[in-house]
């Protein structure tokens, strides 16, 4: 299915107050939604991930996979800020005729929210069956449950928190220090900050997988090496991959709006926005997962009324979300055929 683009007509105003005129988001839709329109999986995606879902999420998302375009209409938004089609740092700023990289305005989870909500008005969406996201996607979806803007039947968050943390703030800010260590990032051209993407992505990695996965797949089998280690290749060969495919201003401004994620700012507390969701749940942690730790999705459990916790074994750390595809289908396949009883919970501690 190749992508569409939605055009916004009317300025949009971010949540710190700013605005941009002629937003585009881009999306991907698969399948068709039927006469009772009850059949929407909204998919949101991950930071760097596409609204391609099924090119990212094969094995869960695909023609003959669980989520497949037969039974399901399914919907994936570019969010704002990102490389692959919705308005950008890179975008062309209408007041000015030239790309905006760093006059783009911040924007916040709540803001690709907004976002979702004007696409899913003009395709005529008022229910979503299912809406599921991984990390910063489910951060996202929590933060869509939470708002009250969309009627949420089934709500499937995985690997993600209710308010980034400290720990997740520090490795985005390491990566940002690479990236405007870089002195072309601020040359505004679009390649501008490539080599300190590149470092910012091998930091990234640190995160997204363990000790335990560099040890396995990066192990050297030559006791006589001294350099040109398996492990140094593997990062640097992950940060080319990267700069090839994305830039370093979205990059930048998307680590900016997964710090901004606080379900509670404005509502009271976390506890009192979780227990607003009204949407059946289900939460996945992953016990391998260093970036978010299952204590943070065991507190989103614990006050969402209607959640059901699970644990997901995994030896990918993070990345296990995207990688244990036959494991997650099983246990949101007896989520969403209401078999809780078969969904292994471990018991749920305030994080």
């Amino acid at each position: 299915m190749s992508i569409k683009t939605y055009k916004h007509n009317e300025p949009f105003v971010f949540e710190n107050g700013k605005q941009v005129t002629g937003l585009e988001i881009a999306y991907h839709t698969y399948g068709q939604l039927n006469e009772t329109k009850d059949n929407v999986v909204w998919v949101c995606h991950a930071l760097t991930a596409s609204s391609d879902v099924l090119d990212w999420w094969s094995g869960l998302f695909g023609e003959d996979d669980f989520f497949n375009p037969k039974d399901h209409f399914i919907i994936c938004a570019n969010v704002i800020g990102s490389h692959y089609g919705s308005t950008n740092p890179l975008s062309i700023n209408e007041a000015t005729r030239h790309p905006y990289y760093l006059a783009f305005p911040q924007f916040t989870i709540r803001d690709i929210i907004k976002g979702n909500q004007l696409l899913a008005n003009y395709l005529g969406i008022k229910k979503i069956d299912v809406l599921i996201g991984g990390s910063l996607g489910g951060q996202q979806a929590l933060e869509w449950a939470v708002s009250g803007l969309m009627s949420i039947k089934r709500l499937i968050a995985i690997a993600t928190n209710a308010a980034h943390s400290p720990w997740g703030i520090a490795f985005n800010e390491s990566q940002r220090l690479a990236i405007t260590a870089d002195r072309t990032f601020h040359a505004n051209q679009p390649t501008g900050g490539a080599k300190g993407l590149k470092a910012a992505r091998s930091m990234a990695l640190l995160s997204y997988r363990s000790y335990t996965t560099y040890g396995a797949t990066q192990l050297e089998s030559d006791t006589e090496k001294t350099d040109h280690y398996r492990s140094s290749s593997y990062q640097s060969y992950q940060g080319e991959k990267l700069v090839n495919r994305f830039n370093a201003y979205s990059y930048w401004y998307l680590s900016k709006a997964m710090d901004s994620h606080h379900l509670g700012r404005g509502r009271r507390s976390l506890e009192h926005a979780l227990r607003q969701i009204e949407s059946n749940t289900l939460i996945i942690g992953i016990t391998t997962d260093i970036l978010f730790p299952p204590e943070e999705s065991k507190f989103i459990a614990k006050h969402i009324p209607n959640a059901v916790y699970y644990e997901l074994e995994s030896f990918y750390g993070h990345d296990g979300f995207l990688v244990e595809t036959a494991n997650l289908t099983q246990v949101i396949a007896n989520f969403l055929n209401n078999n809780r009883a078969e969904i292994k919970s471990t018991e749920l501690t305030t994080a």
